[in-house]
């Protein structure tokens, strides 16, 4: 069997199991409907996305949890109460495999990510 890393989001979501692989594809399409101008992006063996050349978010699921990286402390630190209940560190956001975050939530801190980058970027 070919054991080879993932070049491209769509073979990483080959591989991941349900309900893993229909949660991230529905976070896939949220965060591309909230950020169309961001390309899409293996990093560190996830899938992620770059906007204006800087790391957006990042998707990935794990045996029993997805997460989302913002990639931004700050933003976590931002939605903290919006994100009561799910396990949180300085980078990542964990949720059930079952039970992922809503797409209005994933919007906002993807929507609040932009806004960082957009201001470092005119700095």
């Amino acid at each position: 069997m070919d054991k080879r890393p993932a070049t491209t989001i769509d073979e990483y979501l080959a591989v991941v199991p349900e309900p893993g692989r229909t949660t991230l594809e529905n976070m896939r399409a949220t965060i591309r409907a909230a950020a169309p101008a961001a390309s899409e992006v293996i990093s560190y063996g996830m899938p992620a996305f770059k906007y204006r050349g800087r790391g957006l978010v990042a998707i990935a699921a794990f045996k029993k949890h997805c997460s989302l990286f913002p990639m931004s402390g700050a933003v976590i630190e931002k939605f903290k109460v919006e994100l009561e209940g799910f396990h949180t560190s300085k980078g990542t956001l964990q949720f059930p495999l079952d039970k992922p975050l809503s797409a209005s939530l994933v919007k906002k801190i993807v929507r609040a990510r932009m806004v960082e980058i957009d201001a470092k970027n005119e700095s």
